[in-house]
């Protein structure tokens, strides 16, 4: 898995802006949607135990075992439209996605 240049320069401007320093970019495969798999994102000022941690760009990223072996091959990139902005996933693993476009199935 691996985070665009925009998606990487995103995670740095939040972290900026909302003064987490030091924390991990937490990337996550819940349980969601009508499809049955979704994202979870979130700003972590400590990893958990048993996750698999590293530094992408100056960004500590941070998932766990079960979420990797869904995200294996995955680029992450940040998307400005009109309509609106957020991550997009790239994702091999997916074989299909939902109408909506918010959850996937493997």
């Amino acid at each position: 898995m691996r985070l665009t240049e925009g998606a990487i320069r995103q995670v740095k401007e939040v972290i900026k802006a909302q003064g987490f320093e030091g924390y991990f970019f937490s990337i996550r495969v819940v349980p969601a949607g009508c499809s049955g798999l979704g994202y979870d994102l979130n700003l972590v000022k400590e990893s958990k135990a048993g996750d698999s941690v590293w530094e992408q760009d100056g960004v500590k990223l941070a998932t766990d075992g079960m979420s990797a072996q869904y995200l294996a091959g995955t680029e992450i990139d940040y998307v400005s439209a009109i309509t609106g902005s957020g991550f997009k996933f790239n994702n091999p693993n997916a074989k299909s996605s939902c109408g909506c476009g918010t959850s996937f199935t493997t």
